[in-house]
């Protein structure tokens, strides 16, 4: 008998943990695992009050989903926002500092956690993130690129572990607030942003080259296509209709595909810990799977972590 098909939806994903969290735990656990339980009273309460959800914790790490990326990118940033103030009067060897990834993708969801892509990626953007800072992927930055409450640096194509293609990676600050070392910058513009705050005209930006673009690619039923278009022209005059069709296309695919079964969320959920350093990880998925496919290669590595 096939297993029911999956849940599936798209959402904000915001992954969080403490930069040199072993380090710390390693010269003090006890006020480690204090200041941990402090910060996280902040973080879950913030999470809660902009309309997120919590999916999945372990140790020192954090996983949220949001209906709405901009209540998810206003909570990262007030994260980051309070919990300075929280380490305002700590020693910086002693300060337990979160580092945020924020993505938007479709997952799948299974007893309440949530799988796939979309999930990886934001925990690889986090990877990106500066000690206090948020890292946020291009989907993210083009939902609110607009609104002009943000400024982005440009990381450009980013190579991470376990994800096939490069991920086009920013780090977010609120547009009010000036980048590290260039307090007499603009307000507003990221290190890499141009006067103006948007990238120079060149001739391949042209209204006639996009046009040309677009004739080439419009009634394609590649969504890959679509995505370079909105690649190449994130604000272009067709780039609603790319993001429709493209959103249609992948849509039509996901549902011809054939239904999920359950050892794919083990694999999921495996691909997810498997390179981890936190021993709470390899528990997690012992927990849930005590007779799973990888329990044998997951004990071996908590062995190896707990030794």
């Amino acid at each position: 008998m096939e297993a029911p098909r999956l849940e599936r939806k798209l959402v904000a994903i915001l992954a969080a943990d403490v930069e040199g969290y072993s380090r710390h735990m390693e010269r003090d656990e006890a006020a480690t695992l204090s200041t941990l339980s402090s910060h996280r009273l902040i973080v879950d309460d913030l999470i809660a009050s902009y309309n997120g959800r919590i999916t999945s914790t372990a140790g020192d790490s954090v996983l949220a989903e949001f209906a709405s990326v901009v209540d998810a990118l206003d909570c990262a940033l007030q994260i980051q926002e309070d919990l300075a103030r929280a380490n305002a009067n700590t020693e910086d060897e002693h300060r337990l500092q979160f580092r945020i990834g924020l993505n938007v993708g479709d997952v799948m969801v299974k007893d309440g956690d949530i799988f796939g892509d979309g999930v990886n990626i934001a925990a690889r953007l986090e990877s990106l993130a500066a000690p206090g800072g948020v890292c946020i992927s291009r989907g993210v930055r083009d939902h609110v690129r607009k609104m002009g409450r943000y400024a982005f640096e440009d990381l450009g194509e980013q190579g991470v572990k376990n994800i096939a293609q490069p991920i086009r990676a920013f780090r977010v600050r609120r547009a009010d607030t000036p980048a590290p070392g260039e307090e007499d910058a603009p307000v507003g513009l990221a290190p890499h942003d141009p006067p103006g705050g948007v990238d120079p005209v060149r001739s391949d930006r042209s209204p006639e080259f996009e046009l040309a673009f677009w004739e080439t690619m419009k009634d394609s039923d590649n969504p890959a296509e679509f995505a370079a278009y909105l690649d190449k022209y994130p604000q272009g005059a067709f780039a609603a209709l790319a993001e429709t069709r493209r959103n249609s296309l992948l849509e039509k695919n996901n549902t011809a595909e054939t239904e999920v079964r359950a050892d794919t969320v083990e694999l999921a959920y495996w691909d997810t810990v498997k390179d981890s350093d936190n021993a709470q990880m390899f528990r997690a998925y012992l927990e849930r799977y005590p007779e799973g496919a990888f329990a044998p290669l997951a004990k071996v590595r908590l062995g190896e972590l707990d030794a």
